[in-house]
């Protein structure tokens, strides 16, 4: 099985192929017929990629050729599409056009942390954006400072703004039961997944690259396996971004999920004659776009006379019940397939401490104001004065 960021997919007539971003921004693909024989190829052309294969970042060289050249080296090494679409945007955009004036010349402590604040200062950014921005800044310099003496006082300059402690969109149980009931009302094989959604919070990319064969009736499971996005295309005598199919965000985005035995009768109610290669959503061999179905879940929370929301905002709203039913933190990052326990914790602490509070308040009930003092009868005598 292909592994995260490798690039390497399997093609619908069996062959597997495989991606090498080039520093141009084109892709170049070769195909074997096992895993195997594509990762061998893959190992031979970048070993051999001779003038498309960069040298190592020299730190005698001005900012803006050294970061140049850092995207390259991103480019030649097989980083996943996406995340070379970050870095490509950040490089292009903010860093090489800051670091190209003759009063950044150097990467210094001083040039750096100049740039930090006006990455800060920037008010068209969220903060968000912001804090992706400088990631990857301290990202690249990690690398191409990497050994020198300059690299901890310039890395130390470079300080992430903290995130915002913003409260996740959720559905309100009444607004989820509006939602569902206008999804069960319609004929649309795409309502399968607004459903496998609410019920077991995976991402949008991981729902529309979800194939009947990776729902197994009989053990009640359904496995992710992969994802689709709609990645920018460096490629520029074809269409401005492609959709791909490749691995989760994470390896512990790779997971199996029980499936509650209702949606298990729907989906097998659903599930057409055909081969299990083809997507669920789709019903072909090939995936929907993402963003398409973003359009039907719109119409849909039209159709329930429900607010406009992300999709995103099911994940959260399945997270949300799972812990008030009392699902633990653990198992909950699991299911959700999150990298580490401590990004659950994160993004639900508003609803752990409701939970909290209700825990309290379970406890509160207990304090002797609260006791029918008639079931303790005390006389006088057993009183001290």
């Amino acid at each position: 099985m292909s592994r995260r960021g490798e690039n390497v997919y399997r093609r619908k007539d069996g062959r597997w192929e495989g991606r090498i971003l080039k520093p141009d921004g084109k892709y170049k693909y070769l195909y074997a017929g096992t895993y195997r024989e594509i990762k061998e190829k893959k190992k031979n052309y970048q070993d051999n990629a001779g003038a498309d294969k960069p040298a190592a970042p020299r730190r005698a060289e001005n900012p803006a050729g050294l970061f140049d050249r850092w995207l390259e080296s991103c480019a030649v090494n097989g980083v996943k599409p996406s995340t070379y679409e970050n870095y490509y945007n950040c490089m292009r955009l903010y860093v090489i056009p800051f670091f190209t004036g003759p009063e950044n010349s150097r990467i210094t402590e001083t040039s750096a942390g100049r740039f930090v604040r006006a990455i800060k200062d920037n008010v068209a950014l969220s903060d968000a954006y912001k804090r992706k921005l400088l990631s990857i800044f301290k990202t690249a310099l990690r690398e191409i400072l990497k050994g020198s003496a300059e690299c901890a006082p310039v890395m130390e300059a470079v300080r992430l703004p903290k995130p915002e402690s913003t409260e996740v969109q959720v559905f309100s149980l009444k607004e989820q039961r509006l939602v569902e009931n206008a999804v069960l009302c319609s004929n649309d094989m795409r309502r399968l997944g607004i459903l496998l959604c609410f019920y077991t919070g995976i991402r949008l990319g991981e729902l529309c690259a979800l194939k009947w064969g990776d729902i197994d009736f009989e053990a009640g499971t359904m496995s992710i396996a992969r994802t689709v996005s709609r990645t920018k295309n460096f490629r520029p005598e074809e269409n401005r971004t492609a959709l791909l199919v490749g691995l989760p965000k994470s390896q512990k985005s790779v997971r199996k999920i029980p499936l509650p035995a209702f949606l298990l009768k729907l989906a097998a109610g659903m599930k057409p004659a055909a081969n299990e290669e083809h997507y669920v959503l789709s019903g072909t061999a090939a995936p929907l776009d993402p963003r398409t179905y973003q359009k039907y879940f719109k119409k849909i929370l039209l159709l329930a006379g429900v607010k406009d929301r992300k999709f995103h905002a099911i994940r959260h709203t399945f997270a949300t019940r799972a812990l008030e039913l009392g699902v633990d933190i653990k198992t909950l990052s699991e299911i959700l397939g999150h990298a580490n326990v401590s990004i659950t914790l994160n993004i639900y602490a508003h609803s752990l401490m409701e939970q909290k509070k209700i825990a309290i308040e379970k406890l509160n009930k207990l304090h002797i104001t609260h006791m029918d003092f008639s079931l303790f009868p005390v006389t006088e005598a057993v009183i001290p004065v």
